[in-house]
């Protein structure tokens, strides 16, 4: 049993890597040939605004003005990945998102989203910040 876990530690931890390393280079650098090394079709989009397939993330990118993904919290069990992000340039404001990626043989296939408006600590219910 402890082999077992060790090596869904080591698959989290390579697809943790491989999930910082395509958003960096395909949105920060905005290399889209890294949609080529990272993911894979069928590629599933469970964004309500994006539609399936690899093409829509070859359109989007080159278009996105300003845009910085920040991960500010990381976590990963089996074929997942998750992030919590503070994300400029998505929508008009900063947006807190969690994404959720799950990846095959390391690549990813399949991606979720959660978006929130940023609110100030000191404009919310509970004073906290919301990442």
């Amino acid at each position: 049993m402890t082999q077992h876990v060790a090596a869904q530690d080591d698959q989290a931890t390579r697809n943790v890597d491989i999930v910082l390393t395509a958003m960096r280079e395909l949105f920060a650098d905005k290399d889209l040939t890294a949609i080529d090394r990272y993911w894979v079709e069928p590629y599933i989009q469970h964004s309500p605004q994006m539609p399936n397939g690899l093409d829509t993330l070859r359109n989007v990118v080159p278009n996105l003005e300003g845009f910085s993904w920040e991960p500010q919290r990381i976590a990963a069990q089996g074929d997942l990945v998750f992030t919590h992000s503070i994300v400029h340039g998505w929508a008009p404001n900063p947006v807190a998102i969690v994404d959720i990626f799950r990846l095959d043989n390391g690549r990813i296939v399949e991606h979720w989203d959660v978006v929130q408006d940023i609110v100030p600590a000191e404009k919310s219910a509970n004073g906290n910040t919301m990442v």
